[in-house]
């Protein structure tokens, strides 16, 4: 098999020993590749008032393979106030590189599995009489990655062409008298192309891995033309999928079900916006985001990472306290896309089995504060817990 080339991108806070601890999985397991660093994050946007730089772009044009860690992203104010002096009021505008990244290379696709590790203390657990009961959860959310609320057609103080266009609709009348300052419009985009596109994915993500429904969840009855050209589109492709189940869900009763009744659901798509949320909820309910991996996938590139943020306070503990199994579990993720899925099984059965064991456990497993007491408290170091999963490959 060709050797390949992956593009390394740290980024900021815990991403950097994170992605560490991923690729000495990755050797430990026998993949053989050239790992590339790329330069993303914080740093480069203080400097030089970009956090994704064009070397950065042009490596992953070239080689079309990534693992990210985590970036710092701050409100707009809080960007321009530490940019440095020298690019002050220049013209450079802060924009998440994430963002960026998945809208560059059109990674349309956003894939994140939030399934239970037996024996995680972490795990959701609700009452059944006079006791309580464990069920296992897996479910795998497809968002969609560069349309919605993260498309980035957005104002404040809209131009006169924009309040133009807004004003020929009847119900945007209440808001013509407010004045240029005081008025802010986020757009919500999707296209049918786009719709069409996830839809299918997951119902063909279904049928390969056997579950038996996909679930649009969205909000129809209110937001009637976004989300209801997804829900038409689902319609269209599921006639192609007999015996997979389609299932629609409202977001907002949705997050109140998915802790009632988790175990039903399989693959569930959503927008932008929603499926950032509901797969969080959903993530809470296998460990958090300690576990919370994701792949951002187009047609050409592919992208992987933990959802979990940079947690700077984390950033120079030494030795690092923070949980890498979902920078592993994303590179199990990337590991699959090329066809490597023995190695992505034999980490995830490792993992299976550090977890199961509970002799090695990072301070969110134990329920502890984060901090360099945890460890003094019983809890394992980043280091320990690969060292683990790789004692057991």
């Amino acid at each position: 098999m060709t050797k390949r080339t992956v593009v390394t991108m740290p980024g900021d806070g815990i991403g950097k020993p994170v992605l560490e601890e991923a690729l000495r999985v990755l050797d430990a397991v026998g993949f053989e590749a050239d790992y590339v660093h790329a330069d993303i994050g914080w740093e480069f946007w203080v400097n030089e008032g970009n956090a994704l730089p064009e070397r950065t772009l042009k490596l992953l044009k070239e080689h079309r393979l990534g693992l990210f860690g985590a970036i710092t992203s701050k409100p707009k104010d809080k960007a321009g106030a530490e940019i440095s002096p020298a690019l002050k009021d220049k013209g450079f505008v802060y924009y998440s590189p994430i963002v960026g990244l998945r809208q560059h290379f059109n990674l349309d696709l956003c894939i994140r599995p939030c399934r239970s590790f037996k024996g995680n203390p972490l795990n959701f657990i609700r009452r059944k009489g006079d006791g309580f009961e464990e069920p296992m959860v897996d479910v795998v959310i497809f968002r969609q990655n560069t349309e919605g609320l993260y498309a980035g057609v957005e104002w404040t103080d809209p131009p006169p062409n924009v309040r133009e266009a807004l004003g020929t609709h009847k119900k945007f009348a209440r808001f013509a008298d407010v004045k240029g300052d005081d008025l802010a419009v986020s757009t919500r985009i999707f296209t049918r192309q786009a719709c069409n596109r996830i839809v299918r994915e997951a119902f063909e993500y279904a049928k390969k891995f056997g579950y038996k429904s996909v679930t649009i969840c969205e909000k129809p009855n209110v937001i009637r033309e976004t989300s209801g050209m997804l829900e038409f589109e689902a319609k269209k492709v599921a006639g192609d999928f007999p015996g997979i189940n389609l299932w629609s869900t409202n977001i907002d009763a949705q997050m109140m079900w998915l802790t009632k009744n988790p175990e039903d659901y399989g693959v569930i798509v959503a927008g932008n916006m929603f499926g950032d949320i509901v797969s969080d909820g959903f993530a809470g309910l296998v460990g958090g985001l300690g576990f919370a991996n994701s792949a951002n996938i187009g047609k050409d590139c592919a992208v992987f990472e933990p959802t979990h943020g940079s947690a700077p306070k984390y950033e120079k503990l030494d030795p690092p306290i923070v949980n890498p199994i979902a920078m592993v579990l994303s590179s199990c993720m990337m590991l699959d896309h090329i066809d490597e899925t023995d190695k992505a099984k034999a980490i995830r059965d490792s993992i299976a089995k550090v977890i199961a064991d509970g002799k090695v456990r990072s301070y969110d497993m134990m329920k502890l504060r984060g901090g360099p007491d945890a460890i003094g408290q019983g809890a394992a170091t980043t280091t320990q817990v690969t060292d683990a999963i790789i004692a057991n490959l």
